[in-house]
């Protein structure tokens, strides 16, 4: 999810976040204990995100901060608001033993200049003890370096490389190669004769193709790789040209935000294109009502897009519902609403959330990033597996995930959480460091 991977609403979230390049400074809050309940039926209010329902947390603020990218074509601030989001309620709730956390957003523009001073600014300017809510296309490969010389262990939403393969960054989400590897997958699994894989043209998609590659090698498949330049201004040659290269039996596959996915997938259904390939995949980022209700009912079980979180629609717990009611009073930046997007925000700050409330004495760098570190088997309530940060040289935390496919403006489940093919030798080499986690209750 998230490279072009990873995007919500490039035009929507265009203006979500905070001024490019500057740091502003956000309160938020979380629940104790909410990812752990898997009930199938629960009621929750926001309340409950706070280990003292209804008091405001008036102490020294915990100061953490997120770097998100927000350009045309691209937004990725759906996810740090949201994670702000989730800071609020637990602010109004508590906090942490009384504290509030204040989460500083800045955003860029894949510059690396203007991105390695947001880092420090958070850390200089802003005194951030921890890093929670990345979302970049690059901010990892630029500074990667300068957060394990501090001592920051990052909770992101990864894109690049670097947030994969380093020891200073684990990821609540697959990231656009191990998503699209996902839809790759399920297209494979469906005995599809061809693949096309097309994606927006951003740093970083050599990285993001060769997953995509290695399974269908593995599969003994053919695969066409495609990139687009995003904002998209020929959506109908775009679809024509995928069409025409994966034929009757083939599949398209679609690694872009889910606004230029849509662009693409409504003037294939202009052009009547949407029945001529075998199915039409995506990555995580189309995992949102947004582009179902979009695309009506033609759509219906032709659609299929890799679910790196548990799909909203149709689930009952007390993570989802708890979700679901802090996004609707404390979510007003979240301009995507319900979708992968929102998830991963909360999922990070619930990450974060559960690591605070293990710290004695005072939330300092060294205090708060070794909680980070020490983050073993949690259930989240939002990924196919228990989540653990880890001491290893590489991470890849959610390596198995769900399919949805879009019917009648939802997005319901098509195939049960399902590891990714350790056909890519990314996915191989962390499954042989760190073991492969236990499903989540």
């Amino acid at each position: 999810m998230l490279a072009a991977a990873l995007a919500l609403t490039g035009a929507a979230l265009a203006g979500c976040s905070s001024i490019s390049g500057s740091s502003t400074g956000t309160s938020g809050t979380t629940p104790a204990g909410t990812a752990s309940s898997s009930a199938s039926s629960a009621t929750v209010d926001t309340s409950q995100c706070g280990s003292k329902p209804g008091v405001k947390a008036t102490g020294t603020p915990i100061p953490l901060g997120a770097i998100a990218t927000n350009q045309p074509g691209t937004s990725f601030t759906d996810i740090p608001n949201m994670a702000k989001a989730y800071f609020d309620c637990v602010n109004a709730n508590g906090g942490i033993n009384g504290h509030p956390i204040k989460l500083y957003i800045a955003t860029e523009q894949t510059n690396p200049a203007q991105i390695a001073a947001d880092a420090k600014q958070l850390v200089q300017t802003d005194k951030v003890v921890g890093i929670v809510g990345n979302t970049s296309i690059i901010e990892c490969s630029v500074d990667s370096s300068y957060w394990q010389k501090l001592g920051f262990y990052i909770i992101d939403s990864g894109i690049a490389p670097e947030c994969y393969s380093t020891p200073n960054s684990a990821a609540v989400n697959m990231g656009p190669r191990y998503s699209s590897d996902g839809a790759v997958q399920y297209a494979l699994a469906q005995h599809v004769s061809k693949v096309v894989f097309d994606q927006a043209n951003v740093p970083g998609t050599g990285y993001i193709a060769a997953g995509p590659a290695a399974l269908a090698k593995a599969a003994n498949t053919p695969i066409v790789q495609l990139t687009e330049n995003v904002p998209i201004t020929d959506a109908s040659s775009v679809a024509i040209k995928e069409v025409n290269d994966a034929g009757p039996n083939g599949a398209v596959i679609l690694n872009f935000t889910p606004p230029q996915a849509l662009v693409i997938l409504q003037a294939a259904t202009k052009l009547g294109l949407e029945n001529r390939v075998k199915l039409w995949g995506c990555s995580t980022p189309c995992n949102t009502d947004f582009l179902a209700q979009s695309l009506g009912s033609k759509w219906n079980g032709k659609l299929f897009v890799n679910a790196e979180l548990t799909p909203p629609d149709g689930t009952n717990t007390t993570a989802m519902n708890l979700y679901k009611a802090i996004l609707k009073q404390y979510g007003t930046s979240v301009q995507g609403g319900i979708g992968s997007f929102s998830q991963m925000g909360f999922t990070e700050a619930e990450i974060a959330v559960h690591a605070l409330q293990s710290i004695t004495g005072p939330y300092t760098v060294q205090s708060v990033n070794a909680a980070f570190k020490a983050v073993k088997d949690f259930n989240t309530g939002m990924l196919c597996q228990l989540w653990t940060y880890g001491d290893y040289p590489l991470h890849i935390p959610n390596n198995a995930d769900y399919t949805v496919t879009a019917n009648n403006g939802k997005m319901t489940t098509a195939q049960g959480c399902t590891a990714i093919s350790a056909a890519d030798p990314q996915i191989a080499q962390y499954r042989s460091a760190a073991g492969t986690a236990a499903n989540a209750p």
